[in-house]
């Protein structure tokens, strides 16, 4: 159960210097993959108020476990900012931000593994799919029994051994800037940073809301070929979780079937996949 509990409570992404420490796969792989630099002092997840009862199916700690953040808030119309931004990057950046543009927006299915550390320095693992626009799906390694699909209008958070789920907008997620047919960074987000180095390239997104606060996007490419490489999501408390992505393979298709949400609760929720 303490395992179980900890896997719950992973959240959002890092701004920074491309800092990274790198571990060696399993024999099975010979790529590496990024993972963020351990903090200087451990972050533990925030209680919940004592006087809040715990909602059905754990929900309000569920948010806490997605490899991105929720609310992470609506879009804004990033266009009205897109002036704005043009004139805060060089010519430099603002090719790096057209050349990250194109390769998410030609990318169009992608199948991978992942690993995902919480701010608690939790690990998890599993694999991923990819079909634009807007389908995902997580599925985490046992003992987690979490699935996360999006089917490009919402996304749920299923839990297999208590047959349930949450449901949430995908507009209101990060996800939506990996799995839109085609992106513009500058006119459809707000870009707060990018930077290159032999190593990483890397792009902040930022998403201020008055009511909640600040939540930030930061990913990370191959700075050779803009292969993605990991994401990072901060939430407003400041708390960071980290997915990084290898096995990648962007030619094979998912099964359509990956991503079917069954929102019938009658039968609590659960899909047949």
């Amino acid at each position: 159960m303490a395992a179980m509990r900890a896997a719950k409570i992973c959240a959002a992404i890092v701004l920074g210097t491309c800092g990274a420490l790198v571990f060696a796969l399993p024999p099975a792989s010979a790529e590496n993959v990024p993972l963020p630099t351990p903090a200087p002092q451990q972050k533990a997840a925030p209680a919940a108020p004592a006087a809040t009862p715990a909602a059905s199916g754990d929900t309000q700690q569920k948010p806490g476990f997605f490899p991105f953040s929720l609310p992470f808030g609506k879009d804004s119309g990033g266009s009205g900012a897109s002036s704005q931004q043009a004139t805060a990057f060089d010519a430099k950046q603002r090719a790096l931000l057209d050349k990250v543009s194109a390769y998410l927006t030609g990318v169009q299915t992608m199948v991978g593994n992942f690993v995902q550390i919480g701010p608690d320095g939790g690990r998890t693992e599993g694999s991923f799919y990819i079909q634009k626009p807007g389908k995902v799906r997580f599925t985490y390694n046992p003992p987690s029994p979490i699935d996360i699909i999006a089917d490009g209008s919402s996304v749920i958070v299923r839990d297999r051994k208590l047959a349930t789920q949450d449901l949430y907008p995908l507009s209101q997620t990060p996800l939506r800037y990996l799995l839109a047919d085609r992106i513009d960074l500058l006119k459809d987000t707000d870009v707060v940073s990018v930077t290159s180095d032999d190593t990483f390239t890397t792009v902040v997104i930022e998403q201020k809301q008055v009511m909640i606060g600040t939540s930030r996007l930061m990913m990370m490419f191959d700075a050779k070929d803009l292969g993605l490489k990991q994401w990072t999501v901060t939430d407003p408390q400041g708390f960071d979780t980290t997915v990084a992505v290898y096995n990648l393979d962007t030619a094979k298709k998912p099964d359509p079937n990956l991503f079917v949400i069954n929102y019938s609760r009658d039968t609590g929720g659960i899909s047949n996949q």
